[in-house]
C-alpha cells in the first residue's frame, strides 16, 4: 500500500497527503474527513481501510498514526449543512476543511475516487484508494475514530437512538427508534427514512425536554 507514495517521492513530491471521509451513508450525525501526511517512510503495519478493522484495532492503529504522522487535519460538516448542500458536496467540503487544517501544505493529494474542485493543488483520485494507498487508509482510520467519538457523545444526549452502537447508520434498531420518536436535531432530514415528527422533537429544533437525554 506504499507503492504509490514511494513512486511520488521518486518524482520529487515530499508532502504527500491522503484524505478520506466517513459517515456519508448515515442517517444522523456529521460527515467527517481526515487528511494525513505521513513521515518519509509511509509503511505503517496494521493500517488498512477503516471498514476492515474492528473498533479496538482501529483505535490502536489511530494512535500509531497520530504518533508518527507529519501532519493531520480533520474537517466536520454538520447535518444541517448536509441537508442544505447534499451529501456529496458536504463530503468534499469536509475533505477541503481537513486539508486546510493541516499544519503542512501538501505537494499532492491522494483521494478515494473523487477530486475536490475547491482545492488548488495536484490531486490523484484512486479507485478503491483506501485499499491502494497507505496515506488514504490512514486518513480513513483517523476520520472513523474521530467520528465514532463524536457519535458516542451524541449517544449521551439522545440515548433512545443507540448512537454508541449504530454510529448513525440505518440499522434495524435505529430505524425502529425513528418510527417511535421521530428525528433528533442531529438527524439528516433530507435522507430517506428520516421523517419529521412532533412526537418527541419540535420542528423548531427543541428537543422536547429531557426525554431524549
Amino acid at each position: 500500500m506504499s507503492a504509490i507514495e514511494r513512486r511520488l517521492r521518486e518524482f520529487g513530491f515530499r508532502a504527500i497527503a491522503g484524505t478520506d471521509e466517513v459517515g456519508r451513508g448515515c442517517l444522523a450525525g456529521p460527515v467527517v474527513a481526515a487528511c494525513v501526511i505521513l513521515d518519509c517512510e509511509p509503511t505503517l503495519l496494521g493500517v488498512n481501510d477503516s471498514k476492515m478493522l474492528d473498533g479496538i484495532d482501529r483505535v490502536a492503529v489511530c494512535r500509531h498514526i497520530v504518533a508518527c504522522a507529519r501532519a493531520i487535519g480533520v474537517g466536520v460538516v454538520e447535518p444541517h449543512a448536509i441537508d442544505e448542500i447534499n451529501i456529496l458536496r458536504a463530503s468534499k467540503l469536509a475533505m477541503a476543511e481537513a486539508v486546510q487544517n493541516l499544519s503542512v501544505r501538501p505537494d499532492v493529494l491522494l483521494l478515494d475516487a473523487v477530486t475536490v474542485e475547491s482545492l488548488e493543488m495536484p490531486q490523484i483520485p484512486l479507485i478503491e484508494g483506501d485499499k491502494r494507498s497507505v496515506s488514504i487508509a490512514a486518513a480513513s482510520v483517523v476520520a472513523k475514530v474521530y467520528r465514532d467519538l463524536l457519535m458516542e457523545s451524541y449517544h449521551d444526549r439522545y440515548p433512545v437512538y443507540d448512537f454508541r452502537h449504530n454510529r448513525g447508520y440505518a440499522t434495524e434498531g435505529h430505524q425502529a427508534a425513528l418510527k417511535v420518536y421521530g428525528p433528533s436535531p442531529i438527524h439528516r432530514k433530507s435522507f430517506e427514512g428520516v421523517e419529521e415528527s412532533m412526537l418527541l422533537f419540535g420542528r423548531d429544533g427543541d428537543d422536547g425536554g429531557d426525554q431524549a437525554r
